[in-house]
């Protein structure tokens, strides 16, 4: 039940009850099983994220957003208006849907790897050209993409190599988080002191922190639906893509894959989530342990 306005006689209410054959709760707004059907076919649409049943609940919490935005009363009221103005209000859509979670250093073996194998190869390899590009994709609010940069700077690249990271996601907002670089000071639970020393500025209240200057500058963040046209060439030396095919299906995985393999050289690495694999889907790769992949 919710209250939505008041009076010195009485108390304004309204109550939706889900259809049934659902939780059967009372809710602010009714989303019917048309309603739902209607947010994924236009999710998967726009983004290939496959909104299976189970996803019910998620879906409505953050469409119910975009629904009190608009002072409308309805999600059928919503899904009118975002069929009649897709231009204007597809990106908030889509930002609604996506999911962002993230942390500093999330599956620390694969910066374990990065430092201690790939990029004294990669040094090693590119020392005429000097040229170093890794590839964040669903990079989320940036802690990924930073975590990189500072695993590049602990691996010690002199200050003439031409080092650019790119960080991409489909969520709009997440993506000026990543480029002001300015996190909870929450975020850096669990990193050593000495980490937080070398990474971050802290803010005056004590409240926040700011990923330093020099990591930022080797930070790109660029919006990019990995079901559209890439503006990328490449070749990249390795790739990040954890955590975000498992809202795709197997056909979808399976292009992307491919796309990925084209922008890597022989012997170029992708990295991918710890519930991700790339068994049955592509054979572009080998699997060198711990979700991690070379390019064959």
């Amino acid at each position: 039940m919710t209250m939505i306005g008041q009076s010195s006689d009485n108390v304004a209410e309204i109550k939706q009850s889900v259809p049934a054959g659902q939780t059967g709760e009372v809710r602010e707004f009714l989303m019917t099983d048309a309603d739902f059907a209607h947010i994924s076919k236009l999710a998967g649409e726009l983004t290939g994220i496959v909104l299976a049943e189970h996803k019910r609940n998620m879906v409505y919490s953050r469409i119910a957003r975009r629904v009190r935005a608009h002072n409308m009363s309805s999600f059928a009221e919503y899904l009118q208006y975002l069929d009649q103005n897709l231009t204007s209000e597809a990106t908030s859509f889509i930002n609604s849907l996506t999911t962002n979670l993230t942390s500093f250093f999330r599956e620390p073996h694969h910066f374990r790897y990065l430092k201690d194998r790939l990029l004294p190869d990669i040094k090693a390899a590119a020392h005429k050209s000097k040229r170093l590009r890794i590839w964040s994709a669903g990079s989320s609010t940036g802690q990924e993409a930073y975590s990189i940069a500072n695993t590049v700077r602990e691996a010690g690249f002199s200050s003439d190599w031409d080092i650019r990271i790119l960080a991409t996601d489909l969520d709009s907002d997440v993506l000026e988080t990543g480029r002001r670089g300015i996190y909870p000071l929450s975020t850096t639970d669990g990193l050593a002191p000495e980490l937080i020393r070398k990474m971050f500025l802290h803010s005056k209240d004590g409240k926040s922190v700011q990923v330093k200057e020099e990591l930022r500058r080797m930070v790109f963040f660029k919006r990019l639906n990995l079901l559209e046209e890439w503006p990328v060439k490449g070749p990249f030396d390795v790739i990040f893509c954890r955590n975000v095919v498992i809202y795709f299906n197997k056909d979808t995985q399976r292009i992307l894959f491919r796309r990925f393999a084209s922008l890597l050289p022989q012997g170029g690495h992708l990295m991918i989530g710890h519930s991700e694999n790339l068994s049955g889907i592509c054979d572009d790769f080998t699997s060198i342990g711990q979700t991690m992949y070379r390019r064959t």
